[in-house]
């Protein structure tokens, strides 16, 4: 993890408690709200957005999957891992510092 010292610690954990609320649009708003040179909220902006895509099409394939009964159970386990990941996340940004999601590609 990264330390920024000059970093907005607030927008950064905002930008992943968003997510909650509106999904990859929140962070998409503190991205844009973010000064230039604040790496520590466009990081973690960043990472929000990227790990709320994977969210996304894992729902998307699940629904999919409720036809077969898997999906029933993948739903409830999806939102629940969602909903931790995003608390450590939040936290560990209001601690000044980049998270990383696990299993996240870089798309954004």
């Amino acid at each position: 993890m990264v330390s920024y010292a000059d970093g907005n610690t607030t927008l950064a954990a905002l930008a992943h408690a968003s997510t909650l609320v509106a999904s990859f649009f929140g962070p998409i708003l503190f991205l844009l709200l973010s000064d230039d040179d604040d790496e520590l909220v466009r990081q973690n902006a960043k990472n929000a957005i990227n790990f709320q895509i994977i969210i996304f099409l894992s729902l998307l394939i699940s629904g999919i999957l409720v036809f077969l009964i898997i999906g029933l159970f993948l739903l409830p386990l999806i939102f629940v891992l969602d909903l931790i990941l995003v608390i450590i996340a939040t936290v560990k940004a209001n601690n000044n510092e980049i998270y990383k999601y696990p299993l996240t590609p870089d798309i954004v």
